[in-house]
């Protein structure tokens, strides 16, 4: 699929489908609708008679055009308010739109939407990873693709001419969400401990980023027992990655981003029970998935920051060397765990990269982690959770998912709940009453970040799917790359 950014008026386009952004007080037609209508003998507006169409977000219809014009089918596209029109609400019309011109088998798509916030580059990047995002299709684990290929081959963005820069940032983006959700759609059988090391090579060599793998030895001389506790019943070793990108001048800031890499969670000796979820622990590894996501798409942008990648990757698994309830395992900072629950695994391979990522000296911290269903419970399956005591980088963090179209809401560090994981033989226990299960989760994480600003992201939920949505396709999302390059990015 290319994407090809003119001036060229909707008049003069030629093409398969021209599909048209249209808010709700865009009707009734005036200037160069009234136009093309004329053009087309009336049919703009017969179509939106028929299927009464108001420019409700994400309403669509198209009908097949007779000669006269320069492309055969024409199509609209609802857009909402247009005083509440944002750049998501671009990107999720984009989807729209290339969807429908996929199932129209138009190969040639012309797209004209309105300029949001009077910024053509914004404007030209959301159209481009909507798009892009919707039409992605991962049959890697099919005998016969039914769905077959997109047939979507050209996408004109009309009225945008000189954007190449910001298609380049929206190809960037997307490269690093699709690897993300090709990541978290594996089975835990094709995505190991080693896969997520691989994985980080490739994008190493690729963009000359810098990689280093601890191996199991190299974990138990920094004294990371909590991570090792859990991967210690696997028959895959763990694989501790640190990739690193370095700016070509002085970087501006220093960040670590740290992403759950648990590629398949049995619940240990407590085990996962029917009805459990276990057949979908393949998702567990969605924090690294993202990590690596971000890695792939800022190794192209090329930000002045400095950033570090790291996740402590393991099976969570079954043996006769598996830790079990009441065991104390020690984290590389010294501070002991008593285990009662072998099910909150992630948390513990957690503790051992923050303490790790701490140490590297970075300005700020930012993991990911599919880490508590009671998040899920809290926020459902779209909102992801935002933990931190800094408001600095909380704001920052949201700032970013705003401009992503991500969805995140901030739930509170009450420092008392931490009264729940107190431990009689221990400095703490790894899980605490079932009440405020996500927060006490990031509490437990906090006593492994002395004084570096930190945030905590829960995205349970939002890292797969099961109905298509928006530009999400059933299967993994690639949730949390967009805001984590945004963030890095900075300010646009």
């Amino acid at each position: 699929m290319k994407f090809h950014a003119s001036n060229l008026p909707l008049l003069d386009w030629s093409g398969d489908a021209l599909i048209i952004g249209l808010s709700e007080d865009a009707l009734p037609l005036t200037g160069t609708l009234a136009e093309l209508n004329s053009r087309v003998s009336g049919l703009l507006q017969d179509l939106i008679d028929d299927v009464e169409f108001t420019g409700k977000d994400g309403a669509t219809a198209i009908t097949r055009l007779g000669g006269g014009v320069g492309f055969r089918k024409l199509g609209l596209v609802g857009l909402g308010a247009s005083n509440a029109m944002t750049a998501e609400t671009l990107r999720r019309a984009a989807a729209a739109a290339a969807r429908l011109a996929k199932k129209e088998k138009s190969a040639a798509l012309g797209l004209s939407m309105p300029i949001v916030h009077n910024d053509p580059a914004l404007t030209a990047q959301a159209l481009a990873e909507g798009a892009r995002l919707a039409l992605h299709h991962d049959s890697r684990f099919k005998s016969e693709d039914k769905n077959g290929k997109a047939t979507v081959e050209h996408i004109h963005l009309l009225g945008l001419a000189d954007q190449e820069s910001s298609l380049q940032t929206a190809q960037a983006i997307c490269d690093g969400v699709i690897l993300a959700r090709e990541l978290v759609s594996a089975p835990a059988n094709i995505v190991t401990p080693e896969t997520l090391a691989q994985t980080a090579q490739d994008i190493a060599a690729a963009h000359g980023l810098e990689l280093e793998v601890l191996e199991q030895a190299q974990c138990e001389a920094l004294g990371m027992g909590a991570y090792l506790g859990v991967a210690r019943a696997s028959d895959l070793p763990p694989k501790f990655i640190h990739l690193t990108y370095r700016p070509a001048g002085t970087p501006t800031r220093k960040l670590a981003i740290v992403g759950k890499g648990l590629t398949f969670d049995s619940g240990g000796l407590n085990i996962k029970g029917a009805g459990s979820g276990i057949e979908m622990m393949k998702i567990d590894m969605g924090g690294a998935a993202a990590m690596l996501g971000a890695a792939k798409a800022i190794a192209q942008l090329k930000p002045d920051a400095e950033v570090h990648f790291i996740s402590a990757a393991a099976e969570n698994m079954i043996s006769g060397n598996a830790m079990r309830p009441g065991d104390i395992l020690t984290a590389s900072n010294g501070k002991t765990i008593e285990v009662n629950n072998t099910d909150a695994e992630g948390r513990l391979t957690l503790a051992d990269a923050l303490v790790f990522a701490e140490k590297l000296g970075v300005d700020a911290i930012v993991d990911l982690a599919t880490l508590t269903g009671a998040c899920i419970i809290a926020l459902g399956d779209d909102i992801a959770g935002l933990f931190s005591e800094n408001e600095e980088l909380a704001g920052a963090i949201a700032t970013a998912a705003k401009a992503a179209g991500e969805k995140f809401w901030r739930l509170p560090m009450e420092e008392k709940y931490f009264d729940g994981l107190k431990s009689i033989v221990a400095d703490m226990k790894n899980t605490g009453p079932r009440p405020g299960g996500s927060i006490t989760a990031a509490l437990f994480l906090k006593q492994f970040v002395t004084t570096t600003p930190w945030v905590h992201l829960d995205v349970a939920g939002p890292v797969w799917t099961e109905k298509e949505s928006g530009y999400n396709n059933p299967g993994g999302t690639g949730f949390g790359v967009r805001t984590l390059v945004q963030w890095v990015l900075g300010p646009s």
